[in-house]
């Protein structure tokens, strides 16, 4: 094996390093040609774009009705522990290595290629973001591009209800997530800042009016407090055994499931950090900042859905897919504010095209990274002069056309059973992430670097709760076995593990050791990458300097 001797910036000592495998294209630095255009507000929004979506807004009622309040919450609790985590590990191997690819690179570089080409191919069809879970079909979907572009449509039949426009509406969303997606990184970016904010003040209003409904401030001034929690109760019962305490647990643990999904793509944030200027210390504020925006709008909105409504709320069963089976719209329907769900709708509809390109842009970015390294087809890897992968982006893009398999009831059932076979695909993402991290901490120190000089730094692991994910996912099952949920709860797990072993079988790839593995080539220098900031000056300057 051919060695070199590189001085570590981290530690400021001799570490023993292999260079780069012939086999493998990391050395790629004069290859990539993406450019660093996002600023630090866009980076921030983006982050918020991937925690706070429909999976909240509506989501939040069939968590509520499956659960209860209490179950509800701590179902959330704990996959948004399991979630940041993931997001950690990510963050820190993102702020050292802020480059295209992102995780099925670094699956790449420091565990096995053959689980990074595992890993990347999966991610690029089954991008996902759960947002709309009461949606057909059911359980819960998870949604990639052209499902989100349904989801976007439903919404609209809110204002118009006439099927027949359909097809229109598909073909308008269809094209502005192509137009944000091909006009560059810039675009996308100011796309996700205004979505973003949208979302965030919609939000927080929605946070202050619920707080105050629930002190006793409504038409009726009474006051709700937490007597839902008593009557009908903290938590639900799943109606699986007869064995009410099992039976409670197996309800939080439906919700565990749902939960999981509407974490999924906050990874989002570091994919963008090789278009990010001065990546390393916009990305570790980013994720540093995410675990506060998580407790204050997921948690705190779970919180209040649960104060104001009773989990044995008729209007929890509704399936509209639209503002109406809302549980804040629900709540805040005794203010007798009537553009409320209005506003509301709008803004789930807004979630939705933002969760629509973010899938785009997330896919592209890797389908862009895999070809540059020699995994994907190389004329994927070509880029405009303005730094934007366009080959990628179509091949991406294209992708959102089968969302006109809804407009026709005879492929409606195609299209959903393609959507529910990727089911665990982002368990397996988060699986590889705490994967990739224990490799990278072990090499890390074995090579003498100081983990804790790098710009972010953070030990949280989540590996043995995404496997328990995986596994548990479909669990129901179970109980009334049916050959067609089995198989959409699990088939992913035999696709990864074919992809895997296949790739592995045929390049010979092998597991990396601790001092095989590669921390310097192509890996941009701190001084590559950062300016000094600026400093805030003015008042406002400063207000969004804490914001962003």
């Amino acid at each position: 094996m051919d060695y070199k001797w590189r001085a570590s910036k981290s530690s400021q000592e001799i570490v023993e390093t292999v260079a780069s495998d012939d086999r493998y294209d990391w050395d790629y630095h004069d290859v990539e040609m993406l450019q660093r255009r996002l600023k630090q507000r866009h980076v921030q929004m983006i982050a918020i774009a991937g925690t706070i979506g429909t999976g909240l807004f509506l989501g939040s009622g069939n968590a509520l009705q499956v659960a209860g309040p209490l179950g509800s919450l701590l179902a959330y609790g704990l996959v948004a522990s399991v979630a940041y985590s993931s997001l950690c590990s990510v963050g820190e191997m993102t702020t050292w290595a802020p480059i295209s690819g992102t995780f099925p690179h670094y699956a790449a570089r420091w565990v096995d290629p053959a689980l990074g080409f595992a890993v990347g191919t999966i991610s690029i069809p089954m991008r996902m973001r759960p947002r709309i879970t009461q949606l057909r079909p059911k359980p819960p979907c998870r949604t990639s591009v052209p499902v989100e572009i349904n989801a976007a449509v439903i919404l609209l039949t809110f204002w118009d209800k006439d099927a027949n426009h359909a097809a229109i509406y598909t073909a308008l969303i269809v094209l502005t997530v192509w137009a944000i997606n091909i006009f560059g990184v810039r675009y996308f970016g100011e796309s996700e800042f205004f979505f973003s904010s949208t979302k965030l003040l919609v939000i927080i209003i929605i946070l202050c009016a619920g707080l105050v409904l629930d002190l006793g401030g409504g038409p009726d001034h009474e006051r709700i407090g937490f007597k839902f929690w008593i009557n009908p109760g903290a938590v639900n019962r799943a109606g699986l055994v007869q064995d009410i305490g099992a039976d409670r647990f197996f309800a939080i643990l439906k919700v565990v499931i749902q939960a999981a999904f509407s974490f999924q793509g906050m990874e989002l944030v570091c994919i963008a950090a090789s278009e990010t200027e001065n990546p390393r210390r916009n990305i570790a504020k980013a994720v540093r900042r995410v675990f506060y925006r998580i407790v204050v709008f997921y948690m705190l909105g779970i919180l209040m859905v649960g104060m104001l409504v009773p989990f044995n709320n008729p209007a929890l069963l509704s399936d509209t897919g639209t503002a109406a089976q809302s549980p804040f719209v629900i709540a805040l329907h005794s203010a007798r504010i009537k553009a409320f769900p209005h506003i509301v709708n709008a803004v789930i509809f807004i979630s939705a095209i933002s969760a629509s390109s973010s899938q785009l842009f997330c896919s592209s970015r890797v389908l862009y990274g895999l070809s540059i390294r020699g995994q994907a087809p190389k004329f994927l890897s070509y880029t405009t002069k303005r730094g934007l992968p366009i080959a990628s982006v179509l091949a991406s893009g294209a992708f959102a056309l089968l969302s006109f398999m809804n407009v026709s009831e005879g492929s409606e059932t195609v299209f959903n059973w393609l959507v529910n076979i990727t089911t665990t695909g982002g368990f397996i993402g988060w699986f590889s992430m705490n994967l990739t991290y224990s490799f990278f901490r072990r090499g890390m120190i074995a090579q003498g670097y100081d983990l804790k000089k790098n710009v972010y730094h953070n030990a949280l692991q989540g590996m043995g709760w995404t496997i328990f994910f995986i596994f548990i996912n479909g669990f129901a099952v179970f109980f009334k076995f049916n050959t067609s949920m089995f198989l959409t709860a699990y088939i992913n797990i035999p696709i990864f593990a074919i992809m895997y072993f296949g790739y592995k079988i045929v390049y010979r790839t092998k597991i990396w050791k601790p001092l095989e593995m590669d921390f310097v080539t192509g890996i941009p220098t701190v001084e590559e990458t950062e300016l000094p900031p600026d400093p805030p000056v003015t008042f406002l300057e400063k207000v969004a300097a804490a914001v962003f």
